[in-house]
């Protein structure tokens, strides 16, 4: 039970100060990772691929699966309930008052804060996911050794798909299940 108050309560943290959309809840998912225990930063990485393959925002995705690895069912309910309360409370007390918000310099100059917050988070989880998926950071401080440090495979994977995704404008669950493949011939396939 202390468990799931627990997972309520980080959750409802980062529901409450996650402004910017799913991928800015990645900064608060690494700080329960660090004081939890729960889940590790690859953990993390795991929970961004299977979030961003499956139906529905990712923040939501993410915290139902963080709930789920931590406590099972119960836990991923709880999660999920604790990161989307906010949001629901916030949208009812803005509804209530929108009519006083809109145009209100205040409140555009706090979205005008805002808006490079959102980026900042999002981009230094970013950088979190690079460092996982790309870089071998372990291997390379134990051996001081350059060609150590990137995990070649993914970064030709990574850019392959950067690329043809600039170029092609394809859709993303196609670049998911082809990665998906891709890792799978990669891990047990000797390539």
């Amino acid at each position: 039970m202390i468990t799931l108050i627990m997972l309520f309560l980080q959750f409802f943290k980062t529901g409450l100060f996650s402004v910017g959309g799913g991928l800015a809840t990645l900064p608060f998912l690494y700080e329960i990772s660090d004081t939890t225990g729960w889940f590790t930063h690859a953990d993390v990485a795991d929970m961004i691929a299977i979030s961003e393959s499956t139906p529905g925002a990712i923040g939501i995705n993410m915290s139902t699966y963080a709930g789920f690895r931590t406590a099972g069912i119960p836990g991923g309910l709880t999660a999920t309930l604790g990161l989307a309360l906010p949001s629901f409370i916030v949208i009812l007390i803005v509804a209530k008052f929108l009519d006083r918000f809109k145009g209100n310099r205040y409140v555009e100059a706090a979205f005008y804060g805002l808006r490079p917050a959102s980026i900042a988070m999002i981009s230094a989880a970013g950088i979190n996911v690079v460092k996982i998926a790309l870089l071998n950071i372990p291997a390379f401080e134990a051996t001081h050794d350059i060609s150590q440090l990137f995990i070649i495979k993914a970064l030709i994977l990574a850019v392959i798909i950067f690329v043809v995704r600039q170029k092609f404008k394809v859709h993303p669950v196609l670049f998911i299940a082809i990665s998906a493949v891709i890792g799978v011939i990669f891990k047990f396939g000797g390539v």
